[in-house]
């Protein structure tokens, strides 16, 4: 019973020895976490990746080297760009990458034999150098605002298909941050102020192109209102002076001696008032009607 318990107590401690040495990359057995992936080395020549949980190794003859699994976050210093404009732009951009899994953390195993530093100055360089022949293809107006997007897009596929050799996995390339030289802002601010200043004289010219338009359609139209309301005050004046005529034909035509008379009283009141001095003979035919006034010709009658 007691040599029963001392073999398990010994296969128990041997397990427990084989799984922590195989934590630190030690002996036949190899531990690889979720988060992480093992490169199987022999004689410093990748042959294989290990899954998630444990596998075997030759002790002495195999090692082991341990990688990362998770998305990375890599920051680039900033850079001096040169847009399409010849302006210098101050950009700093990151990158979130991995290592690719399987066959392609043997390819980068490979391809970066001094490890994750070195893989990082390659990623750095792809970046900077697809960034600058982006940005230098566009306008610093689009970098600033209007096609941003879709430049971060090609810059990211770009990068994606240079890394993708080198069993290097791209998801996003992005800028934080784009400053302007204090030249640079002198130089955008004076073309923002003159640029200003041209859509000012347009707007300008073009209020008073459409101001002299209004006022000569104001014109137009007064003189058409002018003319229309001296054309129906003629048609008026002229129906009015018909319809007198009219009338004053009638009242000849059915009394003649009282508009004859009538129409010498006009004359009379239209002609003589308190300051009138006329000088005729009494046997004018203007003042036949007051002759047949005079006193004693009535009365003769």
């Amino acid at each position: 019973m007691r040599l029963l318990l001392l073999g398990v107590l010994v296969v128990a401690a041997l397990g427990i020895g084989l799984i922590a040495a195989g934590l630190r990359d030690l002996g036949p057995v190899v531990i690889t976490r979720e988060d992480e992936q093992k490169i199987i080395l022999r004689l410093n020549e990748a042959i294989r990746v290990t899954p998630p949980g444990w596998t075997l190794r030759v002790p002495l003859l195999e090692t082991a080297e341990t990688y990362d699994r998770r998305w990375l976050y890599l920051n680039a210093e900033p850079d001096a760009i040169q847009t399409a404009e010849g302006e210098q732009l101050i950009v700093d951009n990151y990158a979130i990458w991995r290592i690719a899994r399987g066959d392609g953390a043997i390819q980068f195993r490979r391809s970066f034999p001094g490890g994750m530093s070195e893989a990082e100055k390659r990623i750095d360089r792809a970046v900077r150098d697809d960034v600058r022949e982006v940005i230098g293809r566009h306008p610093l107006a689009e970098v600033l605002d209007e096609k941003r997007p879709q430049m971060m897009r090609e810059i990211t596929e770009r990068t994606r298909s240079t890394l993708a050799q080198f069993g290097i996995e791209v998801a996003d390339v992005r800028i934080n941050r784009t400053d302007l030289p204090d030249r640079t802002l002198e130089a955008v601010y004076g073309r923002m102020n003159t640029e200003r200043e041209r859509l000012a004289r347009k707007s300008r010219a073009e209020g008073e192109e459409r101001a002299r338009a209004i006022r000569a359609g104001a014109d137009r139209e007064a003189r058409v209102i002018v003319a229309e309301a001296r054309r129906d005050a003629e048609i008026v004046r002229g129906e009015g002076d018909a319809e007198a005529s009219r009338i004053y034909a009638e009242a000849y035509g059915g009394d003649p001696a009282f508009y004859d008379f009538v129409r010498s009283l006009e004359a009379y009141r239209k002609t003589i008032d308190g300051r009138t001095t006329i000088v005729t003979s009494p046997r004018s035919e203007f003042f036949r009607f007051l002759e047949s006034a005079t006193p004693g010709e009535n009365g003769g009658r």
